[in-house]
């Protein structure tokens, strides 16, 4: 962890190799979050990168070295949001590349594919929520923090989107 926190350190101050180190610890995080969430591998990438840009833009404006990962986070949940935005403005859903994200076994394929088309059904938001917490490994204070939202309804309206998906399996 300190380790971690002088990276975080030295790259407020314009270390370009310290911020580069802790966005390749990151990178695969982010991307199966954007992925997950906008459903367009072109589109994750073009996400991932444009928070990446912004954050490395005002990374000297953090105020906590402890809270980097949420804050690129943030970064990218509203890099995500303007996308939905800008598919619901096209009529669009995304075009469905999460195949590469692939299961483990055959025999888990179809069950794999059948969750993940269920995820997919999930309103923008309850997708969001669990892939914060699910693929990016936040906890429910963290993702209240990055949505602007009390953990109380983050913790909620995770539950009742996973009640939702287990309903639709029955």
């Amino acid at each position: 962890m300190e380790n971690y926190l002088k990276l975080v350190w030295r790259a407020k101050r314009g270390d370009v190799d310290a911020f580069a180190q802790l966005y390749a610890g990151i990178y695969e995080d982010m991307y199966r979050f954007a992925l997950y969430t906008l459903r367009n591998a072109s589109d994750a990438e073009d996400a991932v990168s444009d928070a990446v840009t912004d954050a490395f833009a005002s990374v000297k404006k953090l105020r906590s070295e402890e809270a980097f990962k949420s804050w690129i986070f943030r970064i990218l949940s509203n890099k995500c949001k303007d996308k939905l935005r800008e598919y619901a403005g096209k009529n669009e859903t995304g075009i469905e590349d999460t195949e590469e994200i692939a299961c483990d076994s055959e025999p888990e394929m179809t069950e794999c594919i059948q969750i993940r088309k269920l995820f997919f059904e999930l309103a923008d938001e309850e997708r969001l929520i669990i892939s914060l917490h699910q693929f990016a490994g936040y906890t429910s204070r963290e993702i209240a923090e990055i949505l602007h939202m009390n953990e109380n309804t983050v913790r909620s309206k995770e539950s009742r989107a996973l009640k939702k998906m287990g309903e639709w399996l029955q």
